[in-house]
């Protein structure tokens, strides 16, 4: 017969509601079903617009920089990509100096999609209700957690 008491002490120690990683991982739920909003006019998911943000800041990149940006390998990677190539957004062409390796540039409707995208970051910040000193605090903290569990 299974004992179906429980431990106190452990019940504390286990409650949803005491567990950092509940409230990153709810935190990111609500997060994301904000950029699914923002994002839909753009016909992008979140992960798709990732990678056009790291297109954004340089064009004409291999698949395996975009996913060390990401901190995604090329398999997470290479569907996102051909989706963003079947909407038109990007190019995929295997590199002139080594074969193995695909280079991704913007399409033109690629780079018409950054107009779009500026008034995003906004958007976010007016729903954190923080000022941009709060929110670089946050997005700091947040970079040496990944950090350090990386490093785990």
């Amino acid at each position: 017969m299974m004992n179906t008491k429980s431990n106190p002490a452990a019940n504390t120690q286990l409650a949803l509601d005491n567990q950092f990683c509940f409230a990153l991982y709810s935190t990111n739920l609500a997060l994301h079903k904000l950029y699914r909003q923002l994002l839909a006019p753009m016909n992008l998911t979140y992960p798709q617009y990732l990678v056009m943000l790291v297109l954004w800041e340089k064009d004409d990149i291999t698949v395996s920089d975009i996913g060390e940006r990401l901190f995604l390998d090329s398999a997470t990677l290479t569907p996102l990509l051909k989706r963003l190539e079947s909407a038109g957004m990007i190019s995929r062409q295997r590199s002139r100096q080594d074969e193995r390796q695909v280079v991704i540039t913007l399409t033109e409707s690629g780079r018409a999609l950054q107009l779009q995208a500026t008034k995003i970051p906004e958007a976010i910040s007016c729903a954190m209700s923080c000022d941009n000193d709060a929110i670089r605090e946050i997005k700091q903290q947040l970079e040496q957690l990944r950090n350090q569990f990386q490093q785990a």
